[in-house]
């Protein structure tokens, strides 16, 4: 099935421009030194079950952070299917209210939004949105969500995802494969088990905070020695903090590996897979 892979955010936890802070990429004038928090959204067909009938879109974003509302108004999102979570840091969590008006989309349905995460994302999300989730929630324009557990492997609405396991620091977070493409942010270390999982892709997203290395992300250098090892015939960088300017950086990477920006669409390629969802 062919899809999209739209870069919501592609920026650092801070975002860049980062508050009080003057340096030339935080001051630059070029829009793609302009990063939000990390995110992206998948979208794809589906066929319908009737013949004659038109295929259904489907959308699925990884991660919600604090500036997902105007992600989602910039990329004209009216509809979701659900939501893939990598871990419960506050740059991919921090937007799960603004889920609202798309939940209620579903819930008019009959249906809860499904968010997808981990045993320990899942403890942070109830606690911190506890009059979301509580079994006597009350607030009557709460999120009409409902976390799933994130299997390994997922069959959803006609496509196949795999939890591809990662670490963040000490902290195992979540890369996801879907198709032909992998989406990896907030990574450190891929484990020899993982790089088993990315063989044979299109394309590759891996995260490059700066140059100089940082306990629990990867740098620039990593990310290259890992796109050449993978081979996946495009990478593109994500999760850029405000000292790597787009075109500075660019200008240093091998040809098949590239600076994203927000709002960069890639064409993907997703496996069909049963009706699970």
């Amino acid at each position: 099935m062919n899809g999209t892979l739209t870069f919501l955010g592609t920026g650092t936890s801070m975002g860049v421009p980062t508050v009080g802070c003057s340096c030339s990429v935080c001051t630059s004038a070029n829009p793609r030194d302009r990063r939000l928090r990390p995110s992206v959204l998948i979208r794809w067909s589906q066929a319908q079950p009737a013949p004659g009938l038109p295929p259904r879109e489907r959308n699925v974003v990884i991660d919600t952070g604090p500036d997902f509302r105007e992600q989602a108004l910039r990329t004209r999102l009216t509809q979701l299917d659900a939501v893939f979570y990598t871990h419960a840091h506050a740059d991919h969590i921090f937007g799960l209210d603004d889920l609202r008006p798309l939940s209620f989309v579903a819930h008019r349905a009959g249906s809860s939004l499904p968010l997808y995460a981990s045993p320990e994302t899942q403890a942070v999300l109830e606690r911190v949105y506890d009059y979301t989730f509580k079994a006597n929630a009350t607030y009557a324009t709460r999120a009409r969500v409902q976390i799933r557990p994130l299997a390994d492997r997922l069959n959803l609405h006609g496509a196949e995802f795999l939890r591809v396991p990662v670490l963040h620091g000490k902290l195992e977070v979540a890369g996801f494969r879907f198709g032909d493409t992998a989406y990896l942010t907030d990574v450190s270390e891929i484990p020899e088990s993982s790089f088993a999982l990315l063989q044979d892709l299109e394309t590759l997203v891996l995260p490059a905070l700066r140059h100089e290395p940082h306990p629990s992300h990867a740098t620039v250098a990593q990310a290259v020695e890992w796109a050449r090892r993978i081979g996946a015939r495009q990478t593109w960088l994500t999760h850029i903090a405000h000292e790597l300017g787009h075109h500075e950086t660019n200008s240093l990477l091998p040809h098949n590996v590239r600076m994203a920006w927000d709002g960069l669409e890639v064409p993907i390629r997703l496996n069909g897979a049963p009706e699970a969802a």
